[in-house]
């Protein structure tokens, strides 16, 4: 399995904004991919005036992760109205090897 993880900071003022978007775009668009696994989205306080916000998504082989990001999966993918949100998107995302993802509740 493959964690594909993106990160972005925002102001405060746009967190659950930017958030509601992020469901309608990204985890959509994930959600929709032949492959999918699942996803989480991370929030922490960045800084006084900015939150990040990390999307990691999950998916079975490199082949999948291709089917959502194109030939170079190394680049992030971007939405036009994320200005909207004042972000401060990373423009790549790292890819790692799943060894253990066990959850106890």
């Amino acid at each position: 399995m493959i964690a594909r993880e993106w990160k972005a900071r925002v102001p405060n003022k746009h967190k659950e904004g930017f958030i509601a978007y992020l469901y309608k775009t990204g985890v959509k668009d994930t959600s929709a991919t032949e492959g999918f696994k699942g996803a989480q989205i991370f929030c922490r306080q960045f800084d006084e005036q900015h939150v990040e916000i990390t999307l990691i998504t999950y998916w079975p082989d490199r082949e999948s992760v291709m089917a959502f990001a194109g030939q170079n999966i190394d680049v992030a993918k971007l939405y036009p109205e994320d200005d909207v949100y004042e972000l401060d998107p990373d423009t790549f995302v790292h890819h790692y090897d799943v060894l253990e993802h066990q959850f106890v509740s």
